[in-house]
């Protein structure tokens, strides 16, 4: 895989680590595929990236990929404009709150169906044109998914089983060239407690607890965890495979 006119797709690219990842890559000369429900967040991505860079190229494509049709649209997507694929990033997650005395069977499909069976669907669909190319995984995953979570427990467990995806993908694929890996970020600022279903109140309070248990102190900035998914799929990154980089301002220390 050379650096010269890489193609990308970025699923969760409407906000958050997504954008930051979609943008990160089209600053490289990547052409970026950048996948997410909401149709004017894609299109407000596009726009950041072209007051960036007018020569850049972020095309949007609106799609929930937990639709059984969704990995096949998505890779066709990418087959039709390129005719090639060199990076898959599998970001698109979703956090529920879910103590277990709340649990129920709907809650529970729907978070594995976001966060593990969709990026499965994704990577197989993908895969021969990632074959052609020699091209790279990035999922991304979380601290949750490497310590234990009182209230996210499934939320946590699929984020493990994410990383086991990683490994498994990287030992599986590696006789076809291509690189799977992984980032596991701390908390970030993004829109993930509101979607959850906290109040702002609520959000601010638990950004405040996590900022002071970080050794250094602060959240990450989506741009950080970006800089990190381009890190492990930029082509000079030959012979590395099978890894989950933790990026969390030392949180796992504590």
């Amino acid at each position: 895989m050379s650096e010269t006119s890489l193609t990308a797709i970025v699923t969760g690219a409407g906000s958050g680590i997504g954008r930051a990842t979609a943008l990160r890559l089209a600053r490289t000369g990547a052409r970026v595929l950048a996948v997410g429900r909401r149709e004017a967040a894609l299109a407000q991505t596009a726009q950041l990236q072209r007051r960036e860079n007018p020569d850049g190229h972020i095309d949007i494509l609106p799609a929930d990929i937990t639709d059984p049709e969704a990995p096949q649209t998505i890779t066709a997507a990418a087959k039709a404009r390129w005719d090639r694929l060199d990076i898959l990033v599998n970001n698109a997650g979703y956090l529920e709150i879910m103590p277990l005395a709340e649990l129920s069977a709907d809650r529970v499909r729907r978070l594995w169906e976001v966060n593990v069976t969709a990026p499965s669907l994704l990577a197989h669909h993908a895969l021969p044109l990632l074959r052609d190319t020699g091209g790279t995984i990035v999922n991304v995953s979380s601290v949750f998914g490497q310590r234990p979570g009182a209230e996210i427990s499934h939320y946590a467990a699929s984020k493990a089983a994410l990383e086991q995806l990683t490994r498994s993908w990287a030992l599986e694929l590696a006789p076809d060239r291509i690189r799977v890996n992984a980032v596991a970020p701390g908390p970030v600022k993004s829109e993930a407690l509101s979607a959850a279903g906290m109040s702002a109140e609520e959000a601010a309070e638990l950004e405040t607890a996590e900022a002071a248990r970080i050794p250094l102190g602060r959240r990450g900035e989506p741009e950080e965890i970006a800089d990190w998914v381009w890190n492990l799929a930029n082509p000079a990154s030959t012979w590395l495979t099978g890894q989950v980089i933790t990026v969390d301002g030392g949180l796992n220390l504590t």
